[in-house]
């Protein structure tokens, strides 16, 4: 009998993981052809979630627990739930239930008629989400196809369906951080939209601040493109370029212009203003890339795990 896995990454979700555990069981029991198991990662929650799902394990060996011994972030919570999985297909859902689980066996279907290895979701409505949120998510997918060589599925999370393939190729994958719907589309398989509608959240606030999309989307662009320092090269062409013009420009105006002129202050201050800034960029650009390779050098772990029920 083949096996399906839930990868379910949590923070501080006490209040959706039992009404998330007795729908994902629901779907569960529909797949009989299928062994399930449940695979919660704890990413460092400041709530019960690590007490609620050792209570679920002992009611049912199904569940399986990593719990991280601080909070690493959403991408390495998936990415802990897919090395440890050893299933034929995975299921990525967040544990915020806005991705609903009644439609998996649609996706596991539509898998298995067209035996595509990536089926993602692929969301026609965001209830529940501000917005900036949804204007801002929108802008971000479209700019990571301009800049990236690989084009990514736009209006899409990490909810998705990803076979044996996809889930061995992935665990070879070392950098850190990972941008995992990225790495994913990267690896060159076929991938399938399945489309759905996306619901409020079920209880609590989105664990995503501004600042950890912001970082995600950094993660994005700077892992699967160079062209920002590209960019930079352009930049102070063009920089040079506007200098040599306004050069001329004063230049004619000294020879050949009646108007009075403060010698040097206006040029001296534009360029320097302007040279300022384009040097600003392009050294946030490169030292960005530079900070991506320090990490990588320093080969920590991806993610630390204090607890673990299999």
């Amino acid at each position: 009998m083949k096996k399906v896995s839930f990868i379910i990454p949590c923070y501080n979700e006490e209040e959706s993981l039992p009404i998330l555990y007795q729908r994902l069981n629901n779907v569960a029991n529909q797949l009989n052809n299928y062994k399930c198991e449940f695979i919660f990662i704890n990413d460092g929650s400041k709530d019960k979630t690590e007490e609620i799902i050792e209570n679920l394990n002992k009611n049912d060996n199904r569940v399986k627990l990593f719990s991280f011994s601080r909070n690493f972030g959403h991408q390495a919570a998936v990415s802990c739930g897919i090395h440890n999985c050893e299933s034929d297909i995975a299921i990525i859902i967040d544990a915020d239930l806005q991705d609903p689980p009644e439609i998996i066996p649609d996706m596991i279907k539509e898998y298995e008629k067209n035996k595509c290895p990536i089926i993602y979701g692929k969301r026609i409505s965001r209830e529940g989400e501000s917005l900036f949120k949804k204007l801002t998510a929108s802008i971000f997918y479209r700019l990571i196809n301009l800049l990236s060589e690989v084009q990514f599925p736009v209006d899409t999370g990490d909810f998705r369906l990803i076979d044996k393939t996809v889930i061995e190729a992935y665990k070879s994958f070392s950098e850190n951080p990972k941008y995992i719907r990225g790495l994913i589309s990267w690896m060159g398989f076929e991938q399938k939209a399945f489309e759905y509608k996306r619901e409020s959240r079920i209880a609590g606030t989105t664990k995503y601040t501004l600042k950890k999309m912001l970082r995600l989307a950094l993660t994005g662009i700077l892992s699967f493109s160079v062209k920002p320092l590209r960019i930079s090269l352009y930049f102070g062409i063009i920089s040079i370029l506007i200098a040599v013009i306004f050069s001329l420009r004063v230049f004619y105006l000294y020879l050949f212009s009646s108007a009075e002129l403060v010698r040097g202050w206006a040029s001296t201050i534009i360029i320097i203003l302007f040279m300022g800034g384009v040097q600003l960029i392009s050294l946030s650009v490169i030292s960005e890339y530079l900070a991506n390779m320090f990490n990588q050098v320093k080969k920590r772990p991806e993610y630390i795990i204090k607890n673990k029920i299999i």
